[in-house]
């Protein structure tokens, strides 16, 4: 594999214990192992000593930083700032490398044309065989088909150097990817996707996980206001419910509003109407899934919840993002 380009791979975390795993498979993928491995340290308060022994073989190629709880985008620029080969790898923490990875990435590498700026692995998420997958397993699950997920995602260095990298103006592990493969594009590279493959595994989650991830509507706010509205089909993701939902939450609202104006009938009307969509999404939610009685309380609880934070998330991102400019002043 000496034919193959050198490469770094960047690992952000805050600490989970899946990073282990993360680093033992990765030193398990004999072939054409990285140059360096960059675990970038970004939990807030460091509480004890990162897993950094799973790596193993490459122990002795691991380099750690730390960025105190900026957020992954802060982090995964912190960490190819450092890098000095021609290729960046990042890799999440909660993902597991096959054994053939590194051989399949160096031949991702090397049939990469000069106006190739960055190489997506395939993830794969394992899902429950003996019974129906959750909404949040299934929400997971949906990561496979997500266009240059930083999951595991190769970009040239000289790439990351023209565009300045990660935004940072997203603070969640959410479209940060999606901003960044649009600004390399701009540059003129393509993105293509390779042929290693990464498992993803699915992870434990409370029942209103949901809730928290509505804040990702502020930053489609934002992606709205650098890439203009039509950046989802060039980002190749999907659109989502915001629609309905503002429908529905409007409709809650008018409710509420005619209520008391003493309009009991149009109140009534927009109440229905409220219910009708808020029982949509639920039903949209449980039907796929197991129908526990938990998994069935748990969506029934965040469909009444969900519409109105996504709506909120929205507009307060939307306010706060209204004079963004496009990273480094480039449209």
């Amino acid at each position: 594999m000496s034919d193959a380009p050198a490469y770094t791979v960047v690992v952000p975390t805050i600490g989970r214990p899946c990073l282990a795993e993360c680093l033992h498979a990765l030193a398990d993928a004999g072939g054409h192992p990285p140059h360096e491995v960059v675990v970038v340290d970004d939990r807030p308060a460091p509480d004890g000593d990162l897993p950094l022994t799973a790596a193993g073989q490459l122990l002795d190629r691991v380099r750690t930083l730390r960025t105190g709880g900026k957020g992954p985008a802060a982090a995964r620029n912190a960490g190819w700032h450092t890098v000095r080969t021609p290729w960046t790898v990042f890799l999440d923490d909660d993902v597991q490398v096959l054994p053939d990875w590194s051989r399949r990435l160096a031949a991702d590498l090397r049939e990469a044309g000069p106006d190739v700026g960055g190489v997506q692995g395939r993830l794969r998420v394992p899902l429950p065989t003996d019974r129906r997958p959750t909404d949040w397993e299934r929400t997971t699950k949906g990561l496979e088909n997500a266009a240059w997920a930083t999951a595991d995602m190769a970009y040239r260095t000289e790439a990351l150097k023209r565009t300045g990298g990660f935004d940072e103006r997203f603070p969640r592990a959410f479209r940060e990817d999606a901003d960044l493969a649009l600004r390399v594009q701009r540059c003129g590279w393509t993105l293509v996707r390779g042929g290693r493959i990464t498992r993803h595994p699915v992870r434990a989650a409370h029942w209103w996980a949901s809730l928290p991830a509505q804040r990702g509507n502020a930053d489609d706010a934002l992606m709205n206001r650098l890439h203009g509205r039509d950046w989802w089909d060039r980002a190749q993701a999907p659109r989502g419910r915001l629609p309905r939902h503002l429908a529905v939450t409007g409709a809650a609202l008018a409710a509420a509003g005619c209520a008391l104006a003493g309009r009991r009938r149009a109140a009534t009307a927009c109440a229905a109407l409220w219910a009708l969509g808020t029982a949509e999404f639920a039903l949209a939610r449980i039907l796929p899934g197991p129908r526990t009685a938990g998994e069935i309380a748990g969506m029934l609880g965040t469909s009444v919840l969900i519409p109105p934070l996504a709506v909120r998330h929205r507009l307060r991102g939307a306010l706060r993002h209204r004079h963004a400019e496009p990273l480094g002043g480039a449209g």
